[in-house]
Parts: C-alpha cells; sequence; structure tokens
C-alpha cells in the first residue's frame, strides 16, 4: 500500500481547516429523541469520506441488516450500548468499540438498550447520505415503488 497521489500541489499550504463547535445543534432531530450531526459531509471532503455523529434515543430503533456497493461503513461507539450486526451475529458494543464494513458487507445496527447511545457513522467515498438520513422516516408512506427508488438511490440493499 502507497500513499495515493497529491491531491494539493501548491508549496506552502493554504488555511482550509474547518471547525465544529462540540455544543453546534444537530442538522437532523429524529422523533425517537435523538439526531444527526452532519460534521463532515461528502460534498465538504471532496468526496473523500462522510463523518455523521448519530444520537439515538432510549425507544429502541435502527435499521435491519443491509448492504452497500459502492461505500464502506464504520461504526465508533461514542456512548451507550448499540447493537451493530456484523453480517453473522449482533454484537453488544460499548464506547470505545469500531466495527468496520467494507463494500458489499451485510451489516445493521439498533439501540435496544432502553437508554440514548450515540456513535460516529464513517462512510467511504464521501456518498451523499443526507437525503438517505433526511427521507428515512418517511419510506412508511412510501408507495412500493417510491420506496424501491428510494433505496437504489442511497445504494441501501436490505436482506
Amino acid at each position: 500500500m502507497t500513499y495515493p497521489p497529491p491531491r494539493y500541489r501548491g508549496s506552502t499550504g493554504e488555511t482550509s481547516a474547518t471547525y465544529r463547535p462540540a455544543d453546534t445543534a444537530p442538522e437532523l432531530r429524529h422523533a425517537s429523541g435523538g439526531g444527526a450531526h452532519y460534521l463532515a459531509t461528502g460534498a465538504s471532503t471532496n468526496g473523500q469520506f462522510g463523518l455523521y455523529r448519530w444520537d439515538m434515543g432510549a425507544t429502541p430503533s435502527g435499521p435491519a441488516p443491509h448492504f452497500h456497493r459502492s461505500i464502506s461503513e464504520s461504526f465508533f461507539v461514542l456512548s451507550g450500548t448499540i447493537r451493530i450486526y456484523d453480517g453473522r451475529s449482533w454484537i453488544d458494543c460499548g464506547p470505545g468499540d469500531f466495527v468496520h464494513v467494507p463494500e458489499g458487507g451485510v451489516h445493521g445496527f439498533r439501540n435496544e438498550s432502553g437508554e440514548p447511545a450515540s456513535m460516529l457513522l464513517h462512510f467511504a467515498p464521501g456518498a451523499p447520505r443526507e437525503g438517505y438520513f433526511e427521507g428515512i422516516h418517511r419510506v412508511a408512506e412510501m408507495s412500493e415503488e417510491e420506496r424501491t427508488e428510494f433505496f437504489l438511490t442511497h445504494d441501501t440493499y436490505w436482506v
């Protein structure tokens, strides 16, 4: 494995860092009491990755097993207990636990603890996951065709 080709060709560097204070409100709030913080979107990282803080309320929630064809997904638990499906079994993950799922890997996650939980979600490359996050709560209202198109658009295949 080697470093990729340079993307920045300048000689002096540039002032381009972004800062997000910890107390910034989430971009998306869930009815279950959680929310999503868009820490670094694919648009803001030139498509390299997406990083989100996913806060889950105490109400059980989370997607069933599925896979993505074009993106990998990684999970880093910040607080609480989150059950993550690794394609074989559900694992109770706590603060500091990390799970990486390559493209095509079957996975899912749920908060079934009865307590709030929080994790970082990392996607590579940086697909536009915001549309998925913002639309998933409307899936029950969609027709079968709309639901199929929504999941295909967002590279989500249920098993």
